[in-house]
């Protein structure tokens, strides 16, 4: 009982600071129907400044960071993605009036990570005064790369399985070629291949990665401190309108997909973030991994992609329904994520101690 009262104490309080009041903020407008608009470049700019200071700030913590440190919460963060598309492919793809594409399309977004609620989660707990490793950016591309490259993998496997087993149901199949040759493992080797190129192409990824490379060699430490850190709280408030007003607007398309969708959207964050404190758990026993750390780690398990995922989904998996994965993703996953913020962080304080 204890435990239910302080998270509805903390979710209570957080309601009321600026990163959850902005995307709030933003969801009034859209429901009274404001024609506030954001330019579209002005938003990809922010998110661009956004990304290069989550990753100029990873990368100079993991100058100093200790290897062994930084791999056991990486490797959990790989296996989080992985986990979290392998529930989905067993749970909404398998629900019956569920597209399989659309369903590993809508799942590999859930498994990735949202540059903007880790930013919005990074923001909260440095309100708080939260300590956290200053690496934590880099683990952004371990979680997201895997849980995409899962999903569009299996999507892919199965879309194969069910053409050669049409095929041969049709009695056209030649002998034992067809089915080979169609989910050989020529294929799949060049299509993995393709996916990590656009993944690591795809702008969240590249801009993440630069960010890193910056700080871990270019020694940005002075402009990082002049210009990216004054201006992270600014851009992301005007992100968190943004999306708030998006999530809105999105919440009309679901009409639009099965109500598995709607379910799913409202539940698997929580779910998903479950997994990630449980892996952040684990990380802190083995490594004195911080209470903070394991906020953030659970998280990005609780989002789901805004910004590289629908791209990179759109470009390999073109027969999936942008309505089903970006409406769920965006109208649902992202404020449930955003919201279950302090829920982590009640579980942190609990179970860790900040």
């Amino acid at each position: 009982m204890d435990l239910i009262l302080d998270i509805l104490s903390t979710m209570l309080s957080q309601l009321q600071k600026p990163t959850l009041a902005f995307l709030i903020g933003g969801m009034v407008l859209a429901a009274l129907g404001s024609k506030l608009e954001v330019p579209q470049p002005v938003y990809s700019f922010v998110v661009l400044l956004l990304l290069l200071k989550i990753g100029i700030g990873a990368g100079i913590s993991v100058r100093e960071a200790d290897l062994v440190a930084l791999a056991v919460p990486a490797i959990g963060a790989a296996i989080a993605g992985i986990l979290i598309v392998l529930l989905g492919s067993v749970t909404l793809a398998k629900w019956r009036g569920v597209s399989n594409m659309d369903g590993m399309a809508t799942v590999g977004l859930f498994g990735a990570v949202s540059a903007s609620t880790l930013a919005a989660s990074m923001a909260v707990l440095d309100g708080e005064g939260i300590a956290y490793e200053g690496f934590i950016g880099a683990l952004y591309p371990f979680m997201d790369i895997a849980a995409l490259v899962t999903a569009i993998v299996l999507a892919r496997m199965s879309a194969v399985r069910q053409t050669a087993g049409s095929v041969q149901a049709s009695g056209t199949m030649t002998l034992g070629g067809g089915a080979k040759s169609a989910g050989g493992g020529a294929w799949d080797g060049a299509m993995v291949k393709g996916i990590l190129i656009d993944t690591f192409r795809s702008p969240a990824i590249s801009a993440l990665i630069l960010g890193i490379m910056l700080g871990l060699f270019a020694r940005p430490d002075a402009v990082y401190a002049s210009f990216y850190e004054p201006l992270f709280r600014g851009l992301l408030s005007i992100l968190m309108l943004v999306m708030g007003m998006e999530a809105w607007s999105r919440l009309s398309e679901m009409r639009k997909v099965a109500h598995a969708y709607v379910l799913y959207g409202l539940t698997a964050p929580i779910v998903h973030g479950l997994i990630g404190f449980g892996i952040g758990l684990a990380a802190h026993h083995l490594t004195g991994f911080s209470a903070g750390g394991a906020v953030l780690l659970s998280v990005m398990a609780a989002s789901s992609s805004d910004i590289s995922g629908p791209p990179t989904m759109r470009a390999a998996l073109p027969e999936a329904n942008p309505s089903a994965y970006v409406g769920t993703s965006t109208g649902l996953g992202t404020p449930v994520a955003i919201l279950s913020i302090p829920l982590f962080m009640a579980l942190a304080d609990r179970f860790i101690g900040f």
